[in-house]
């Protein structure tokens, strides 16, 4: 028997050694009373920060009457939900899951099916592209192509090819009569917060036309207002025949969902795919409660508004500290610092000086901060990473 001491859960996670028990908006405050500003958000998750009222009533509602039903009956929220993200984007189908992951395998899996219907099973391969992350799954680590991740679970899903994104010679090489889709974030955030190029973008789009392809964008961090828009793809004036979000579409509450034109899903028929928690009547609520606020008039341009304001706080930040700070990378409320320092020494600097930061591929650490945040939250994020980068220059002359 483990002691009292010893944590009875699986090490897979180094947690720092702190503990929230509330918050609101965008702070959090620890069991000894500590207020941290939150520039994680969960990981790009609490969209709308800590205990939204619309949030916390539509939950608190729906408890009262129904958690689960299952997918044996109709669910009129999930109905509503569906409903409302296909009139607001490229889609015409909706399918419900519980993560990230999970939508990221609805459509590998829709992707195959599609193809397979068409008389063409061999279509089964992926592109996909180096820095990539697209889940922790069997399936999404093979798609994201990492190393880390892979290694020690066995062979390797097959499947996925990957290359450089913008390396349009290397796609060429790749691209055969085995060839489903192309699959990419149109910026990478566990990848360093490296934006793929709108030119890029489109061209992926061209390229999946000519050669009879699925586009795939995984707008699971960079969806749902982080950028500006509602989905980030939005900037470029081209969409995917699939799309997959997950993070801020549930505010908190796990959900995901997996959209696509009515064409992309042909194959997905009754009994071909399911899920026993996806789309349950608890989710939906929360689901169409994050919706109400996202999609009212003003809030995207807000959100571009203040995301503006913020880079070019970091802008002057960045100059003041250029032993500690190398560039700003990103696009709305998705910004990452790129560091010449560690970027885990970077935000336990900032965790310090209590701010809440997440570090990236790349050496780089995210900003990802609740879409509601305020000027004054900007203000005082930028006067603690200040504080975070002085500490770092004053123990790097100390070493020296």
């Amino acid at each position: 028997m483990a002691s009292a001491s010893t944590s009875a859960l699986v090490p897979t996670y180094a947690r720092a050694p702190i503990a929230f028990e509330r918050g609101e908006g965008a702070w959090l405050v620890a069991d000894n009373g500590e207020r941290y500003l939150d520039f994680g958000a969960g990981i790009a998750v609490n969209a709308l920060g800590h205990a939204h009222p619309h949030l916390v009533e539509a939950l608190t509602t729906q408890a009262q009457k129904i958690w689960h039903t299952s997918n044996l009956f109709q669910i009129p929220e999930g109905e509503r939900l569906g409903r409302r993200l296909v009139d607001s984007t490229f889609a015409d189908v909706a399918f419900f899951a519980n993560s990230g992951a999970e939508a990221n395998e609805a459509a590998i899996k829709m992707a195959r099916k599609y193809h397979a219907v068409g008389g063409h099973p061999e279509r089964y391969r992926i592109v996909t592209f180096e820095g990539a992350f697209h889940g922790r799954t069997l399936a999404t680590i093979a798609a994201g192509g990492q190393a880390k991740y892979i290694e020690g679970f066995g062979p390797k899903v097959d499947g996925f090819d990957q290359v450089p994104a913008g390396d349009f010679d290397a796609l060429a090489a790749v691209i055969g009569p085995e060839t489903a889709a192309l699959m990419i974030e149109p910026i990478q955030g566990e990848g360093g917060v490296r934006s793929i190029d709108n030119d890029v973008l489109r061209r992926l789009r061209a390229i999946c036309d000519e050669h009879g392809l699925l586009l795939i964008f995984d707008e699971i961090q960079t969806g749902v207002g982080r950028t500006g828009k509602f989905f980030a793809h939005e900037w470029t004036g081209v969409a995917p025949d699939i799309m997959t979000v997950a993070k801020g579409i549930g505010g908190g509450f796990p959900l995901g969902v997996c959209l696509a034109t009515a064409e992309a899903a042909r194959g997905l028929t009754a009994g071909t795919h399911g899920t026993t928690f996806g789309g349950n009547p608890l989710a939906m609520a929360v689901g169409n409660a994050v919706i109400d606020v996202i999609l009212a008039d003003g809030f995207l341009e807000q959100v571009q508004q203040t995301g503006l304001l913020l880079k070019q706080r970091l802008a002057a930040l960045v100059d003041r500290h250029p032993r500690v700070f190398i560039e700003i990378r990103g696009q709305g409320l998705m910004l990452g610092l790129k560091l010449n320092v560690l970027n885990t020494d970077f935000a336990a600097a900032a965790r310090a000086q209590k701010l809440l930061v997440i570090p990236a591929g790349d050496n780089v650490v995210r900003l990802l901060p609740p879409l509601i945040i305020t000027e004054d939250d900007v203000a005082q994020a930028i006067e603690r990473l200040d504080a975070a980068a002085s500490t770092l220059e004053a123990q790097v002359r100390g070493a020296a």
